[in-house]
């Protein structure tokens, strides 16, 4: 199976090109602003499905630039998926819990009224209704709080902060479902050899990490496996203002992707301690072995 992934450059991008078969565009060979240079990537090439990896993520910005947002997030998706349908091709699109407005304790189904709450949520569920009218082989997959060690994400954050802080203030009212990108890219690398070789119709799904934690209790686990002494303190959301508004229940019910795929919820406490392993390694390997992280002496 050949896969042909937009977004190289993001968390679950980057995750993708290390499985086999795959070809990983990043902006500069297929920019979402342009919707059409990435159609003619889709028109041209050989592979077996389509995944598409790339979103603009920037949450608090989406508020200012939402037609930028929609235009990546929601237009230019559907393009891409027409372009798909028109070859057959089953396209699977990343989406997000921001779809929904975060209402209630218990983990959204996929089939759950959406209402969005900002911006980026609104940009991403034009996408997956875009997606729908195409009315092509596609697989929608929500997913929640990615995170890997590369680019921009809360453990990075929470790592950074920690250099210079003993104590962080963390929201603790908004639950979700931490997940790593290495697991969202395998589950998408197996959902796509299965509706490559079934007759599978698609649909929406959710995949997410369990348990569900606050991201007061996910910084806390990131510090205790890193093996740093940080004390974190629980704050609700409204102590910590953001220019786009969270849902604070950002449960994901992942019952029918186990169902009809065979995949399950990852925990992300081991993905976690991955992630660690792997940013400790990327970051020895930066350091010049003659400093040892002291000063050579003159």
């Amino acid at each position: 199976m050949k896969v042909l992934v937009f977004g190289a450059s993001g968390q679950v991008g980057q995750e993708l090109q290390k499985f086999d078969n795959v070809v990983a565009l990043d902006r500069n060979a297929a920019d979402l602003t342009d919707p059409q240079s990435c159609v003619a990537h889709i028109e041209t090439t050989n592979a077996d499905a389509i995944i598409n990896a790339a979103a603009y993520t920037a949450v608090d910005r989406a508020e200012d630039d939402e037609d930028t947002a929609t235009l990546v997030n929601g237009h230019a998706v559907g393009i891409m998926a027409q372009a798909a349908a028109t070859r057959n091709l089953p396209f699977l699109h990343i989406s997000t819990d921001y779809v929904f407005d975060g209402h209630g304790s218990e983990p959204h189904l996929p089939s759950a009224a959406t209402a969005p709450l900002n911006a980026y949520g609104r940009s991403k569920l034009t996408g997956e209704k875009a997606i729908q009218r195409v009315g092509g082989r596609h697989i929608i997959l929500r997913t929640s709080w990615v995170f890997s060690a590369h680019g921009s994400n809360f453990v990075k954050t929470m790592l950074r902060l920690a250099e210079s802080h003993d104590h962080i203030r963390v929201v603790n009212d908004q639950i979700g479902g931490p997940t790593p990108a290495a697991d969202i890219a395998a589950a998408l690398m197996e959902i796509a050899s299965q509706i490559t070789s079934t007759d599978h119709p698609g649909g929406t799904y959710h995949f997410s990490g369990a348990p569900a934690v606050s991201w007061a209790e996910f910084a806390k686990e990131i510090f205790f496996q890193a093996g740093r002494d940080i004390t974190v303190t629980g704050i609700p959301s409204v102590d910590y203002p953001t220019p786009a508004p969270r849902p604070l229940n950002s449960r994901l019910s992942c019952e029918s992707l186990h169902q009809d795929f065979g995949i399950s919820m990852p925990d992300w406490r081991k993905g976690l301690a991955a992630v660690l392993r792997e940013n400790k390694s990327t970051k020895a390997a930066r350091t010049p072995p003659e400093s040892n992280g002291t000063q050579a002496p003159s």
